[in-house]
């Protein structure tokens, strides 16, 4: 799938506010929907892209031979899911804003692997 295709199949996960997908080397927002007057996605993508540089320098520093599947950050009303895409998609990660009081963190965590899956870039 295309990316607006993947944007809008994360749009109809249950609870959700925004999705954006980010160049985290450049901090550049490949695509983004939803949001609003709420929720600022390219500056939430611009600001999570600090988030996934922190993680990966962090993972380097201790010399783990892992990666990362995704960071949840908890807030009191939401669930930002930030999922970075296999090295074969290059530098990317999907970021998922959802309402907490809407949402099943499993199923949306689910959803954006399925999403991450079908996405031609």
């Amino acid at each position: 799938m295309n990316i607006e295709t993947a944007l809008k199949e994360a749009m109809t996960v249950d609870g959700a506010i925004g999705v954006a997908l980010v160049d985290y080397e450049s901090g550049m927002s490949l695509g983004t929907l939803g949001g609003g007057q709420h929720l600022d996605l390219e500056l939430a993508a611009a600001g999570n892209t600090e988030v996934v540089r922190s993680k990966m320098r962090t993972l380097a520093s201790l010399d783990m031979n892992d990666v990362i599947e995704d960071i949840l950050i908890t807030l009191g009303q939401q669930y930002h899911l930030i999922r970075p895409l296999g090295s074969s998609k290059g530098s990317l990660f999907l970021y998922l804003a959802l309402d907490r009081s809407r949402s099943n963190l499993a199923l949306a965590r689910h959803a954006l692997k399925r999403i991450e899956t079908g996405l031609d870039v």
